[in-house]
């Protein structure tokens, strides 16, 4: 991934127009199969400096591809009165110093920590047990498996590495699910269940948390059955799942 950046410096007769020229432009950015995303900003203490943030799949990508490709010409015609009003226009190759601040709270958080994905699971395998499709399943299942699910579940949604630390991390996780041959019926009575006994604990109902929890779910149960199958992806090392806000942004009460 190749971040471009391009540094503007627009009188202030020319900003809404300037600003229209890039909506026009965004469309071809929108349409480029080498773009990741983009963003303008205007400076708050200079409102005459405007930086373009261009993610492309790579500097190749966007010389090579891009610029010799379909949408460049479009994009031009839109914003080329503006070409002569760079600053600045290199790529930058992000480093490993990456992060998110505490503005935000983690899945982990706002589900209510561990004791309420305790208390989720715990709730859900007591379900489990007279659940016609999903107790042959789990009918040899340790006492403290809820406990072990709570953390994996906490530590994908942002909360503290116990799964890792404690429990052999994912390719624990994928061992345990080898040679199990999971079924769709079984797979889909999972995410049933345990979306409907979120519902009976109290976990958090705003849409923006249950998108995300839903979408985990699926994402997670599918992979199990493919882990549980006869042919297995070939995933024993890799890192922990970690599920975040996404394009979904947190709910805030009060607000629309």
């Amino acid at each position: 991934m190749i971040v471009e950046y391009i540094r503007y410096t627009i009188a202030e007769v020319d900003r809404a127009s300037f600003e229209e020229a890039y909506q026009r432009g965004s469309l071809s950015l929108a349409a480029a199969p080498e773009c990741v995303d983009f963003e303008l900003s205007r400076c708050e203490e200079g409102p005459e400096s405007y930086i373009l943030r261009i993610r492309w799949k790579s500097t190749k990508a966007h010389l090579e591809g891009f610029r010799k490709g379909p949408h460049f010409s479009e994009f031009l015609a839109a914003i080329g009165p503006y070409v002569t009003s760079i600053d600045e226009m290199r790529h930058y190759k992000p480093t490993k110093v990456v992060g998110k601040g505490g503005a935000v709270p983690s899945l982990f958080e706002w589900a209510g920590g561990a004791q309420a994905f305790e208390e989720l699971f715990t709730v859900f395998y007591k379900r489990v047990s007279d659940d016609d499709i999903l107790a042959p399943v789990f009918a040899s299942m340790d006492e403290n498996h809820p406990k072990h699910v709570a953390a994996w579940l906490g530590e994908v949604f942002g909360g503290p590495k116990r799964y890792s630390t404690e429990h052999g991390g994912h390719e624990h996780m994928v061992g345990r699910h080898l040679g199990r041959g999971i079924t769709e019926e079984q797979r889909r009575r999972w995410v049933q269940l345990l979306t409907d006994t979120a519902d009976v604990v109290g976990m958090p109902e705003d849409p923006e948390f249950r998108a995300v929890f839903v979408y985990y779910l699926e994402w997670g149960t599918r992979m199990a059955r493919l882990y549980s199958g006869p042919n297995p992806p070939p995933a024993m090392k890799a890192p922990m799942p970690r599920w975040d806000w996404a394009l979904t942004p947190p709910y805030v009460p009060g607000k629309s």
